[in-house]
């Protein structure tokens, strides 16, 4: 029963963030905002600010280079990570720093940071929200992906 209490809370959640997907954000246009992070305490059931992330870009030898870093808002966000310029075909890194938020919320947590590898513009140029549901001892995440040209 537990379980299925979880799931729902979890689901319940995932639509929240997804349903608030970066439209007309910057003035009638999302440009600046190709990828845009959104993060949930799950514990607390509000947005996580304060919690610190980079963007890495893999290369073609398989090294990984820091491309963008940031630091949700209030409001469990971040915005302007990176322009459409910068924000390449490739495949991406998103680490979380999920020990430094769980630490300030005086917590032991289980994650020394959360990673999200993912494959931007495989099928053309697309703008990506990555939502995180954040726990001590747990992390899930979803992506809501959309044509910028739409």
């Amino acid at each position: 029963m537990m379980a299925k209490v979880v799931v729902c809370v979890f689901l319940t959640c995932v639509f929240v963030l997804c349903s608030t997907a970066p439209v007309d954000v910057h003035g009638g246009s999302d440009e600046k905002c190709p990828l845009m992070v959104k993060i949930l305490d799950a514990v607390k059931g509000i947005p996580a600010g304060s919690v610190a992330l980079k963007v890495s870009r893999q290369g073609a030898d398989g090294a990984w280079t820091q491309v963008a870093n940031g630091v949700t808002d209030a409001t469990g966000e971040v915005h302007n990570l990176i322009t459409d310029q910068e924000f390449t075909a490739g495949v991406y890194r998103v680490d979380f720093d999920t020990k430094a938020y769980w630490k300030a919320e005086g917590r032991t947590p289980f994650h020394e940071v959360a990673s999200v590898v993912f494959e931007a513009h495989a099928e053309g140029h697309r703008h990506y929200t990555l939502a995180l549901l954040l726990s001590p001892f747990s992390y899930t995440t979803t992506a809501v992906v959309v044509n910028a040209h739409q």
